[in-house]
């Protein structure tokens, strides 16, 4: 019994060797039939040219969730008992400030400016929704967030001694 047992084993082995090598065969013959056919093989998506339509939906997706993310930090960390306000005074003052508050007012930003863009595009789809002008927005929402973003990052910059000083 014990040698039955083990031929068994035995050839379920040299089945799943065979049915993998099938498989294999298989699709380089895929393959080749597509080259064939001047057909292309789907790459991996990395190898993929997004439209900037396309990378502002998934960008508009990603900040959609580190902003629920941040916010359940948030919440989490105050029913713990953490004083929030005093770890954000802190944070403000540290060097770290202004990519603290980029961080912070990238996803705030290109988020509500991205719900602004999809709330037009809600009232005037016929004409807003052509695919140069949803790239248009798209560029105009990038490059807005970016701008706002920078703006309010630079605001926490320390001022110098000459900043204060009135010219003569």
């Amino acid at each position: 019994a014990l040698q039955q047992g083990v031929c068994s084993a035995h050839s379920i082995n040299e089945e799943t060797m065979l049915a993998s090598r099938r498989f294999a065969r298989a699709l380089s013959t895929y393959t080749e039939m597509q080259k064939a056919k001047g057909r292309p093989v789907s790459p991996h998506v990395t190898r993929y040219a997004f439209p900037i339509v396309a990378l502002t939906s998934i960008t508009q997706r990603i900040t959609g969730v580190a902003l629920s993310v941040g916010l359940g930090g948030i919440a989490a960390v105050t029913l713990a008992g953490g004083d929030v306000g005093a770890m954000a005074a802190a944070m403000g003052t540290s060097a770290a400030a202004p990519l603290a508050k980029f961080v912070v007012a990238f996803p705030l930003t290109y988020h509500f400016l991205g719900a602004l863009r999809h709330a037009v595009w809600d009232v005037m789809p016929e004409t807003l929704l052509e695919n140069d002008k949803a790239a248009q927005s798209s560029y105009a929402v990038v490059a807005a967030s970016l701008a706002a973003s920078v703006g309010l990052a630079a605001a926490s910059l320390p001022k110098t001694q000459n900043d204060g000083a009135k010219k003569d």
